[in-house]
């Protein structure tokens, strides 16, 4: 007699493609989540650059610097979406801003004019 051969997976071989698929997934989706937060936080990381910029922008009309944001938007500063940045301080000589994302996890804070983002 001649006999077909049957093709196809055989239940344990599925089984352990779905256990393989769940590990990975298991180490993606958080990763993947880490990954978010880093983007929203250099979201608010690059609109508080843009706030130095207006900042600096704003001294060089007006030789004082800006105590408020709305004063910025008007020389090019426009906050990201669901991002806030504030000016903490200003004088003529100095000032003091932050920026957070809401759903990032830091708030970058610079101090200026020449300061360093932290």
């Amino acid at each position: 007699m001649y006999w077909k051969k049957e093709k196809g997976f055989t239940l344990i071989e599925l089984m352990i493609v779905i256990a393989i698929i769940g590990i990975l997934a298991a180490i993606a989706i958080p990763q993947f989540a880490a990954y978010r937060v880093r983007g929203f936080n250099a979201t608010s990381q690059s609109d508080l650059r843009n706030m130095v910029t207006a900042e600096e922008a704003y001294f060089a009309d007006k030789q004082t610097y800006s105590t408020t944001t709305a004063d910025l938007t008007l020389y090019g500063y426009t906050p990201s979406n669901n991002a806030t940045g504030s000016v903490v301080g200003s004088n003529a000589t100095s000032y003091s801003m932050t920026a957070s994302h809401a759903s990032g996890d830091r708030t970058w804070r610079i101090i200026g004019p020449g300061g360093i983002i932290q």
